[in-house]
């Protein structure tokens, strides 16, 4: 398949005589069309468009913030199927745009199950549309990249295809947009939740632990989670704290979490205080994605777009030091540069799939992160050791230091 995909005849166009009229619409800065049925709420929004492989998840992954600024188009077909709830939000209400699926949301069949996806995606303002090829869509955006697109939702099916076009085409890009402002938190506070368990679930941390800042560039609700599972007595801190906020805790511990948008935006005011912390003090450092590639341009490397990116559960990671491969979540539009490494930084995780880095560390400081997300459990336990390896720094320079 070459040049430029084109879209089947039934997603092209509106059905006529007796077919039921497309109550749902996708378009495409480049002008393709794809009809569906509309669910969730009225209206339209602009975005990037991404594809997840994921085969679960589908309300993690919408509440995700590093999904803020995408529509997210899912090539596992049953999505809906187990319901919502509220303990798999990530954060407090959806991030993403909106979703594309293949079938249209079925009636939920799970034991967890609290309500629907469709009325899950009206009652918190987000877009959807049933009834699309996802498979052509996908291979549309692994062929041109991410594009920009409007996703509209009339129940009547009226559609302005024209001024969808230009809205998407006005659609300013991830590139040079910092996002993180737009989800971190209002203001500090303190987490203790640690990860779900049997039989008690969400259990709260009661025992002293080490002290750690946080700083919430889009952080998920389970990796704060992992993070007080490991032995850390976490406070998170917004997006824009100043090195001079992070040494008001006392901190044993850095952690630097995921999150949306062009890191370096995000790294014009998160990277100097970072360098600070380096400059100043010998505490561990731990990154998750966004905060892998704060780490990375604060130690001197870039960060440049990928073509459509990293979205799914299924990928996996080799780590070069043991040979071992993680099977790792993962969720990034761009990646650590890693021929701008700089010396006493070495890579120490890559990607099977494309070779891409996924994780860096100093040769002679407790200071590393990964692109993955080793919270997310795909594997299911591939990648924990590394909240492990956080904790065992900060204990090792507290044994020193007494």
């Amino acid at each position: 398949m070459s040049g430029t995909p084109q879209t089947s005849h039934m997603s092209m166009f509106q059905p006529s005589g007796d077919l039921p009229r497309s109550t749902g619409c996708l378009v495409l800065a480049d002008g393709q069309v794809f009809y569906g049925r509309g669910f969730g709420r009225t209206g339209d929004a602009v975005a990037e468009l991404c594809f997840n492989t994921a085969m679960t998840g589908y309300q993690e992954i919408m509440t995700d913030p590093s999904y803020a600024g995408q529509v997210v188009t899912f090539t596992f077909p049953h999505i809906g199927n187990i319901g919502t709830n509220t303990e798999d939000d990530e954060a407090s209400a959806p991030v993403a745009a909106g979703m594309v699926v293949k079938w249209d949301p079925t009636e939920p069949s799970n034991w967890r199950a609290a309500g629907d996806l469709e009325d899950w995606m009206s009652r918190n303002g987000r877009i959807g549309l049933g009834g699309i090829d996802t498979r052509r869509l996908t291979r549309a955006i692994r062929l041109q990249g991410a594009p920009h697109v409007a996703i509209a939702h009339d129940p009547e099916g009226n559609f302005d295809l024209d001024a969808l076009r230009a809205k998407a085409q006005a659609f300013p890009g991830l590139v040079g947009m910092d996002l993180a402002r737009d989800v971190t938190c209002a203001q500090s506070y303190a987490w203790d939740e640690m990860r779900w368990a049997w039989p008690d679930g969400y259990a709260p941390r009661t025992e002293p632990g080490f002290r750690v800042v946080a700083i919430d560039y889009g952080a998920k609700r389970n990796i704060l989670r992992c993070l007080a599972s490991a032995g850390c007595d976490v406070r998170v801190l917004p997006a824009t704290t100043t090195a001079e906020e992070v040494f008001a805790h006392n901190p044993e511990g850095l952690f630097l979490s995921n999150g949306p948008g062009d890191p370096a935006a995000t790294g014009q005011y998160a990277v100097p205080m970072i360098r600070t912390i380096l400059d100043t003090t010998d505490i561990p450092i731990f990154g998750i994605c966004l905060g892998h590639q704060m780490l990375a341009l604060a130690l001197g490397a870039r960060t440049i777009k990928m073509n459509h990116g990293h979205h799914g559960a299924n990928h996996p990671v080799k780590e070069l030091a043991t040979g071992k491969v993680e099977v790792t979540s993962m969720n990034h539009g761009f990646t650590v540069d890693s021929q701008t490494l700089p010396e006493g930084i070495i890579e120490t995780h890559v990607s099977l799939f494309d070779g891409s880095n996924c994780g860096i560390a100093m040769v002679d400081r407790p200071v590393f992160s990964v692109q993955q997300h080793p919270e997310a459990s795909p594997g299911p336990q591939d990648s924990f050791y590394l909240f492990a390896k956080f904790a065992e720094a900060m204990r090792q320079r507290s044994a020193i230091s007494h």
